[in-house]
């Protein structure tokens, strides 16, 4: 079988030296289960990972590696029928005050009622960036795949490929941006009914307990960082060099994914935090300003 371009420049990657972790195989060599009591799971040696919620407990894992920078990938089904008062969280943080974080959160819904997509970007421990979507499939019916490209110029929210939010570097105008602190993955499934539905009106229904979420295909062309040191090089935390084969750290979004990220926010998008004046009355953050 002859290679594909992508699958020759991850060999010519290692080859000199470089670490691209594209492990889409054992989730036992990727994370580590870290609560639930016995209630996540990681089956069907190493190609699945399960989640399970009852009114007991959730449960949650989190990544070996910490990552500086990546293209990450992973296949949920989300927790199927009545999920009200769920939430299924996954995302990328980093530790202490001044953390940096972004967020992909599922929150559950009444059966036949959509789920809401809830994403936000923390950096140097300040968030309030919420955009949140309605997806245009059924996420519990199939696996799909949730995506984070995160590099020194941007950061893109995709779902099956189409980009559906870009958080862009603009600490030219004053805007902290997530480069220098490294961040594990993390993924949980627990009770929010407080708030996850309707505003905290839709209680969890525990007769439907427990409720899973599932993971598959875990995907990282990533640099990874230990002890201070990056995987591709001292630079990549600077951001002013990093191997030229590894696309992903210069990427951004062309105009067919311009396009379909207008489609995506056009038809999809259920609230932004940049066109909420009533939140923002002094004046809406500096970023939304720039498009």
């Amino acid at each position: 079988m002859a290679f594909s371009r992508a699958a020759f420049l991850v060999l010519l990657i290692s080859a000199v030296g470089y670490f691209v972790n594209a492990s889409a195989g054992n989730l036992n060599q990727d994370f580590d289960i870290t609560w639930g009591d016995g209630r996540a799971k990681i089956l069907n040696n190493g190609e699945l990972l399960t989640l399970s919620l009852d009114k007991a407990s959730g449960s949650g894992f989190q990544s070996k590696k910490e990552y500086l920078f990546g293209k990450i990938d992973m296949q949920l089904k989300l927790v199927p029928g009545n999920s009200a008062g769920t939430v299924t969280a996954y995302y990328l943080s980093s530790k202490g005050t001044g953390w940096d974080e972004i967020d992909f959160e599922f929150l559950g819904n009444l059966s036949g009622d959509p789920y809401i997509l809830h994403t936000n970007v923390f950096s140097q421990g300040k968030g309030n960036r919420e955009q949140q979507f309605y997806l245009w499939f059924d996420p519990t019916a199939d696996f799909h795949t949730y995506s984070i490209l995160w590099n020194p110029q941007r950061i893109v929210f995709s779902v099956d490929g189409t980009p559906i939010r870009e958080f862009k570097n603009l600490e030219s105008i004053g805007v902290p941006f997530p480069k220098n602190q490294p961040m594990r993955i993390y993924s949980s499934l627990w009770n929010a009914d407080d708030w996850a539905t309707r505003g905290g009106l839709v209680k969890t229904d525990w007769t439907q307990a427990p409720f899973t979420a599932s993971y598959r295909n875990f995907n990282a062309n990533a640099c990874t960082r230990s002890s201070g040191t990056s995987s591709c090089g001292a630079s990549s935390a600077s951001s002013t060099s990093t191997p030229s084969s590894n696309a992903w750290f210069s990427e951004e979004l062309d105009s067919t994914g311009q396009e379909r990220l207008k489609w995506v926010q056009k038809n999809y998008m259920i609230y932004n935090y940049c066109t909420d004046t009533k939140r923002f009355p002094q004046g809406l953050p500096q970023e939304c300003t720039r498009v």
